[in-house]
């Protein structure tokens, strides 16, 4: 039986904040005392996590998961898209790879997933007092609108009223709003009950005649004004702020930015440390001298092994180890380090190229995805990250090619590559690879910092909770959601 009360957030386009503020919602509720979970039917994204079950799902309900302090579930994100090529994805469902699909025959099927959407909602539903829904890019997009299953659609199929949210740092937020709210058909205006503002900086009192004017014009209050928010907690749309040009700092690390990147929050922990420039480079201009490269993970390797061939960068990156630099390959980056990468079944688009040629192996792609947590202690590693043999890690693979080299990490001389997305996570292994860093430039690295990296996002979302709580109307949310 369905108990709990849902509220949606929408936003005007891609990049609004919806992740982020339904994160704050997931925390505020939780410290209100509510059982509390996340929810997104159709989540388009590269960026995944395995559950305990090795299922697959969006990583922005994971981190809403963790804001809501329960266990991420396959059921918060029963349809995960996962781009393969500008007009087609890989379709997950309830975990598993149910197909690939070009644009045009996922919109003919995607109504056949409703009760699937419905079974894990209401599962969710039942076990929870709130369920924080988020939308997907515009509810808007008029070509889009027919068998809607991720906006008004769903808002309707679950009875849910609507919070939509304007971004007001890319400007015309009111034109984002009103225009929105025109668009929509007038059963879909009435499920509307608030809106937002997001990203503001500035003095909010000089917003006021507008938001009285927006008030007039979309007949329902703004619940809030929320301001541009500097909070370390993983985004999905946020790979566009880390691709902006970053000085270079003592330490320097270069993440290639292919374009079909995945799971770039991999990366994350290096942020964190004041001396260290993480650095997202596409071209040889950009590429630097750095202290280390990664290859981070991708849902096309052998299509962004060529681009990177095509454009210097795999030059560079020879070049740069046989200088002694580090070079760490993650996942479908890993893969590119091998001898030859083959895909005779064509899971990724076929074909058959020579590697990079820095690890001794070869992978071959399969239409099976290995989809697994994992743990362990590291072991058997030389060269400037010794000091990581006998330290504990854990995260998750994902992925459907299998290499000739087995182990957690692989290595060749100061060339190192794991499937394991999360492996740089735990508090010690970033910090051992930066004081390697630091050693072999005849650096001093000051460690009397120790971090906790669980404490530190538990701090995380509870700044996020408490600048959201401030900046919206909670007796307004309460009264919309009927609590």
């Amino acid at each position: 039986m369905i108990s709990a009360k849902p509220i949606m957030v929408q936003g005007t386009m891609s990049n609004a904040g919806k992740s982020l503020l339904c994160a704050a919602l997931c925390r505020i509720f939780k410290q209100d005392g509510y059982r509390v979970a996340p929810f997104k039917s159709q989540n388009m994204a590269l960026n995944s996590f395995i559950t305990e079950e090795g299922l697959e799902m969006g990583r922005a309900q994971v981190v809403q998961a963790e804001a809501a302090g329960i266990k991420p579930s396959v059921l918060m994100n029963p349809v995960l898209l996962k781009p393969t090529t500008d007009v087609g994805s890989q379709v997950i469902v309830n975990g598993e790879v149910c197909a690939n699909m070009s644009a045009g025959d996922y919109f003919k099927y995607k109504k056949q997933l409703v009760p699937e959407i419905m079974s894990a909602y209401e599962k969710l539903a039942s076990a929870n007092d709130i369920i924080v829904i988020e939308g997907a890019g515009s509810p808007a997009e008029i070509n889009l609108k027919e068998d809607d299953i991720v906006n008004m659609g769903l808002a309707k199929m679950v009875g849910s009223p609507v919070l939509l949210v304007g971004d007001i740092d890319r400007g015309g937020v009111f034109a984002q709003l009103y225009g929105t709210v025109a668009l929509l058909e007038p059963e879909e205006r009435k499920l509307v009950k608030a809106t937002v503002i997001n990203k503001f900086r500035g003095d909010v009192s000089i917003l006021a005649p507008g938001l009285d004017m927006l008030k007039k014009l979309v007949k329902v209050p703004c619940a809030g004004v929320v301001p541009y928010m500097h909070i370390d907690i993983d985004d999905e749309d946020s790979l566009s702020e880390r691709l902006s040009k970053r000085a270079r700092k003592e330490i320097d690390i270069a993440v290639i930015a292919l374009p079909r990147i995945s799971n770039f929050t991999d990366f994350s922990p290096f942020e964190r440390f004041s001396g260290v420039s993480l650095r997202y480079v596409r071209s040889v201009s950009e590429f630097g001298d750095p202290d280390m490269i990664i290859i981070p993970g991708t849902k096309s390797t052998i299509s962004d092994l060529k681009w990177m061939r095509q454009n210097g960068l795999e030059s560079e990156i020879l070049k740069a180890e046989s200088r002694g630099k580090a070079v760490f390959g993650i996942c479908g980056g890993f893969q590119m380090l091998g001898s030859k990468i083959s895909d005779p079944t064509g899971t990724e688009g076929g074909g058959k190229v020579a590697g990079m040629g820095l690890l001794d192996m070869d992978t071959v792609f399969a239409p099976e995805k290995k989809r697994t947590q994992v743990e362990g202690c590291f072991y058997g590693i030389e060269g400037m990250f010794k000091d990581l043999n006998g330290k504990r890690y854990r995260g998750y693979e994902i992925h459907m090619g299998q290499s000739s080299a087995k182990g957690a990490v692989v290595q060749n001389g100061n060339v190192y590559g794991s499937y394991i997305h999360g492996l740089f996570d735990e508090s010690d292994i970033a910090t051992i690879i930066v004081e390697a860093l630091y050693k072999k430039r005849g650096l001093y690295f000051d460690d009397s910092a120790v971090f906790n990296p669980q404490a530190y996002r538990e701090s995380q979302y509870d700044k996020l909770a408490d600048t959201v709580r401030s900046a919206l109307d909670l007796r307004l949310i309460y009264s919309i959601l009927g609590k």
